[in-house]
């Protein structure tokens, strides 16, 4: 097992954002889902890939501060990923990450490429257009949090017709709503939830189709959140992409785990 270390990095407006890195060799930025944390993308990190992986913790996640929550977008969490880039000063890096994780990465490459050696993109929640409508069960307990407080919000949402139908087609999503009602504080999460899944990426079909670096799309069956039609869509948009589906977590956890390591892997030694 790779030893992980746990570092700060200080933001332009003073913002201590913690940051997990496993591994050796050249950057990976590799950034977690929607309220998330960094033992994500180093779950899915393969160790033995010759790079090192580092998993920011965007602000309002895991270890890092929050700061001004009217700040809150993926603008914002994209430029404390450059700027944390930046910082490393190593040249280019690949960068990836997890459904939002994966929209900051696909952001950051499009507007900086002089950054990247490579992009990542994994279970993508957005393809062009904001506030997705795959993204209305995040908004709907944001609602649901800011108004009646975690205890209510989530036996209105276990009650409804959408629960139902989620449970039923990707309990992998389920499981991941119910963890937003358990999420403290709960402002935040109200917060973060609403703010994030009303966004969108910010990077048009046109900026897409000129990234210029080699990349990998991941995508699954059975998840409603993140849909196999838009690591499709990405991955024809990309013009060096390559589109990889593997195991839904639905279906088989640990196999998603497997197969998502792999896949990356095999990536990061091409590009190495």
């Amino acid at each position: 097992m790779t030893t992980t270390t746990t570092t700060e990095y200080v933001t332009i407006d003073g913002l201590k954002l913690s940051v997990k890195i496993a591994g050796t060799g050249r950057p990976f930025l590799f950034l977690h889902g929607l309220c998330g944390d960094a033992l994500q993308p180093l779950e899915l990190f393969p160790d033995d890939a010759g790079w090192q992986c580092h998993a920011l913790e965007s602000r309002g996640h895991g270890g890092s501060d929050i700061g001004d929550m009217k700040e809150l977008s993926i603008r914002r969490l994209t430029e404390d990923a450059t700027a944390y880039l930046e910082s490393l000063d190593c040249g280019p890096a690949v960068i990836g990450g997890v459904s939002m994780g994966a929209a900051i990465a696909l952001r950051l490459t499009a507007d900086r490429p002089e950054l990247a050696a490579g992009l990542v993109l994994g279970r993508p929640a957005w393809v062009d257009q904001p506030a997705p409508a795959n993204l209305e069960p995040h908004r709907r307990i944001a609602r649901d949090l800011g108004q009646y407080g975690p205890g209510t919000a989530r036996r209105m949402f276990e009650e409804s017709a959408m629960a139902k139908m989620i449970a039923d087609a990707a309990p992998d999503n389920m499981n991941s709503y119910q963890g937003f009602f358990d999420r403290r504080p709960t402002d935040q999460t109200h917060t973060l939830l609403a703010a994030i899944a009303g966004d969108g990426p910010g990077v048009g079909l046109g900026a897409m189709s000129r990234i210029d670096v080699p990349a990998l799309v991941i995508g699954t069956g059975r998840d409603l959140a993140h849909p196999l039609d838009m690591a499709k869509a990405l991955a024809a948009q990309i013009p060096k992409a390559e589109l990889v589906e593997i195991t839904p977590k639905s279906d088989n956890r640990k196999a998603y785990v497997r197969e998502f390591r792999d896949a990356v892997g095999r990536f990061l030694r091409e590009v190495l």
